[in-house]
């Protein structure tokens, strides 16, 4: 987990804790050491945020602080109402749960007099889209993506032949027939797409590419060509 993200994390962990949170617990939780613990929360104290509590007690944030909010027009709230109906096309459990809750903030700090039908019955999408993946750990991937992690893949291609592949996962691609992980190929040192329902077997190795993800996206979208989220110009493997 990036160091933003942890900090993020660790903020939302303390502000939902109704007693002090230990670094150990904390700790267990994002996945680091009690080290890193103590000087996020140092990091943390150094920004403003409200931390009280020591080591070997415990940290709890101070009541009355959250996180600034962000004021949204009526246009900018229904084009994340429509966009988190959509998301029940990808077939992604997580991403559809966590859309629901995102759903049901909007609802909470819209005031009713303004927001109407807006977040209730006024808007929809139709749920068709590819089927989830049986056996298949989309979370994970999007994780990888996240923690430039490499993935070992059990892959059939197009033409049903099996293969084994490493790769540094850059993207994913919610298409309308079927999803896509994007990443550099080690075995054919090069970009390719893969259908995660060709994917018969994926895994989370324990080699990096810290620093890597951002680089290797521009250099896909250059070389191939892609604008404004095209995909059509990508060649799927």
């Amino acid at each position: 987990m990036r160091r933003t993200s942890r900090l993020f994390e660790l903020v939302q962990a303390l502000r939902g804790a109704r007693r002090p949170r230990t670094a150990s617990g904390l700790a267990e939780q994002l996945e680091v050491c009690k080290r890193t613990i103590y000087r996020d929360v140092v990091s943390l104290q150094a920004m403003g945020v409200p931390i009280r509590g020591e080591a070997g007690v415990g940290y709890m944030i101070e009541p009355g602080f959250d996180l600034p909010p962000l004021m949204f027009t009526i246009d900018e709230v229904e084009a994340l109402v429509v966009a988190l109906c959509l998301l029940q096309r990808t077939g992604d459990v997580g991403l559809n749960v966590a859309a629901g809750t995102i759903l049901e903030k909007i609802k909470d700090v819209i005031p009713k007099a303004v927001s109407g039908p807006l977040v209730t019955d006024s808007l929809y999408a139709t749920p068709p889209g590819p089927s989830p993946v049986k056996g298949l750990d989309v979370a994970m991937i999007r994780q990888a993506i996240r923690e430039e992690r490499k993935l070992f893949l059990n892959y059939s291609d197009a033409a049903g032949e099996a293969t084994c592949r490493l790769i540094m996962p850059i993207a994913l691609a919610y298409d309308v027939e079927a999803h896509m992980i994007v990443g550099w190929c080690e075995l054919r040192s090069a970009f390719r797409r893969f259908r995660t329902d060709r994917v018969q077997s994926c895994s989370l190795v324990s080699e990096r590419f810290h620093g890597k993800g951002d680089a290797l996206r521009r250099l896909w979208q250059t070389h191939l060509g892609i604008r404004n989220g095209d995909w059509t110009t990508v060649g799927m493997h």
